[in-house]
């Protein structure tokens, strides 16, 4: 069984839930130092560094060693890391410990091949990316900065040139408490009609600018909460709004914009996950598609750490498929995670060449 197969076996069958990395990140200590690699594990990450032979830039391998809960619904052990044909199934399978192995797989070829010829490849590994707390961005303040980075996320290989930023807004609608019976008399604000005609208008808004990788924002109620009893108009609803940003609009626009164009009261209660895009003219997306030159360049409408470099030449790219992340009988492809140590690897020597 190929290296980068059996880590991932092994990887998989250490539950990692968020906040209880330490395991893994102990076994992988222990399983890096065997490969004759450089390791440091603190609070912020577990880094591999592999130096080159003279002064260059800083290639950064970045992905997580934590996963969602198990859930319900599986009809396989979570935690039991099955192979079935060519397919993995487990927890983190494809979030995102297949792109864990094979960039730890790719490090370990790289020193095998006496490293690179510049600079120098880092694999970070950081903790917590499933929550609000990820440590990614202290380990980028701590151990950064670096020139660029492959963010290891499920792509099935293919390369994200952009991402869709997150933004959390609160619509709060008032009214006035009154009996329904009255309606028909007038004279008062129904809450509840506030906020519907508000969530209606969201379609129609942030279209003026679309993005030439992600198109429009996504503007999404996913909660709406209103009530005093069935007989009684509310003096206020709240809806939540999901809105997935692109870089044609930053997150203080967005706020604006809606505080504009609708009644109700506009709180925005995160806006720290914003777009990133790689630049033009980027030399890591042209030495990524000289390696992998079938790969498919496409918008990402998931978050991932990548927001933590986005001022340094990135992209997202990892094996498996981002639809099966968080699923019951997660699974991943075994041979993308092969084809992806091959892609890693040869990716570091190219880049810093």
């Amino acid at each position: 069984m190929p290296t980068e197969i059996t880590l991932l076996r092994d990887l998989v069958a250490i539950s990692s839930v968020s906040g209880a990395e330490g395991e893994v990140a102990a076994f992988i200590e222990t399983w890096a130092k065997g490969q004759g690699l450089r390791v440091h594990r603190d609070e912020t990450a577990l880094l591999i560094r592999v130096g080159g032979h003279k002064p260059g830039p800083r290639l950064a391998l970045i992905s997580h060693l934590d996963t969602v809960p198990a859930g319900e619904g599986w009809t396989r052990d979570p935690f039991q890391a099955t192979i079935e044909e060519e397919k993995l199934y487990g927890r983190g399978s494809g979030d995102a410990k297949a792109s864990v192995a094979a960039m730890l797989s790719a490090a370990a070829d790289v020193i095998a091949s006496k490293g690179p010829a510049h600079g120098e490849l880092v694999v970070v590994l950081g903790f917590g990316e499933e929550t609000k707390n990820t440590s990614m961005p202290h380990a980028v303040a701590k151990h950064g900065p670096f020139d660029a980075a492959v963010v290891g996320e499920p792509t099935n290989l293919d390369i994200a040139v952009a991402q869709r930023g997150l933004m959390m807004v609160d619509l709060i609608a008032k009214g006035d408490q009154r009996h329904a019976g009255y309606a028909s008399e007038g004279g008062f604000t129904n809450a509840v009609s506030v906020l519907a005609a508000d969530l209606l208008a969201l379609s129609t808004l942030a279209q003026e600018r679309p993005h030439s990788v992600l198109g429009h924002p996504t503007l999404t109620a996913t909660m709406v909460e209103a009530g005093v009893s069935r007989n009684v108009t509310p003096p206020s609803a709240k809806a939540v709004l999901d809105i997935r940003s692109t870089p044609a609009w930053s997150h203080q626009e967005l706020g604006a914009l809606l505080r504009r164009q609708l009644r109700s009261e506009v709180i925005v209660t995160s806006e720290r996950l914003v777009p990133c895009e790689t630049p033009a003219n980027s030399a890591l997306l042209a030495a990524a598609l000289r390696t992998r030159p079938s790969a498919k360049t496409f918008g990402s409408p998931t978050c991932s750490d990548w927001v933590f470099v986005r001022d340094a030449d990135a992209i997202k790219c990892g094996p498996g498929t981002s639809r099966r992340s968080h699923t019951p009988d997660e699974f991943v492809d075994l041979p993308e995670v092969t084809a992806a140590r091959a892609f890693y690897a040869r990716l570091a020597k190219e880049y810093l060449g």
